[in-house]
């Protein structure tokens, strides 16, 4: 198991690769099996970009009944923690309350959705985080897709909204009802529905090694949709 050494903790926060409990939002457009497939390549490109970032510890959070299946998929060298309670916003609670108490570390809290993200934006985050109590990263749907801390705030996501359009909102507002200082990452966009699958196709068609393995799944996908001819005829 990692220590505690790092000053820099990055912890994902994922589900096991399962038929209806992951990327439900995009079986309009792909079949059960895919949806399962492609998210198992975000989750596997989501670790690489983890691991590509020096001087911290790497971690899941994720549902009790995950965690085997995940140790096994992540491999050695990054600890799987199971939450405590259900939801997102127990699993948020979980990570600052397993990693931040009691160490004075920076924790950082991350989707699974968003390996195209630009390497530097998660060191910015970082950077942030040393000058403020909390970052957040903002979606530009209204959620986030990073959450960092240096401390436990069990009341912090106390006022749900997640994975709702005032997500970031009701964040925020939780943020100053404890006073807390807050810096601002880069906006940027996850994966949620088909026009998030349509945009990532695109800009990775052009940078394919930010996320290789989502890349050539969905260079296969694009290829299997122009064959059928699909509605989307945006591809």
């Amino acid at each position: 198991m990692p220590s505690f050494g790092n000053d820099r903790v990055l912890v994902i926060m994922a589900k096991a690769p399962r038929l209806g409990s992951v990327k439900t939002r995009l079986l309009s457009s792909l079949s059960p099996q895919a949806v399962i497939d492609f998210y198992r390549c975000l989750l596997e490109d989501t670790l690489t970009l983890a691991r590509s970032l020096r001087n911290l510890e790497v971690a899941i959070m994720c549902p009790e009944s995950d965690v085997n299946e995940l140790t096994k998929f992540a491999g050695s060298g990054t600890s799987v923690i199971a939450q405590k309670g259900e939801g997102l916003a127990a699993g948020l609670t979980s990570v600052f309350a397993h990693f931040a108490t009691g160490h004075q570390r920076r924790v950082i809290a991350f989707n699974s959705d968003s390996p195209h993200l630009p390497h530097s934006v998660l060191e910015d985050a970082f950077e942030a985080l040393a000058a403020h109590d909390v970052v957040v990263g903002p979606t530009h749907d209204g959620g986030y897709y990073l959450v960092g801390a240096k401390a436990s705030y069990p009341t912090l996501f106390a006022n749900g909204g997640m994975g709702t359009n005032s997500a970031l909102d009701r964040l925020l507002a939780g943020i100053q009802a404890l006073e807390l200082s807050v810096g601002m990452a880069t906006t940027f966009y996850d994966v949620d529905v088909t026009d998030d699958l349509i945009r990532l196709a695109r800009e990775l068609r052009l940078a394919p090694t930010r996320a290789p393995r989502t890349a050539q799944w969905l260079k296969n996908w694009e290829g299997a949709a122009s064959q059928l001819q699909t509605s989307t005829g945006e591809l």
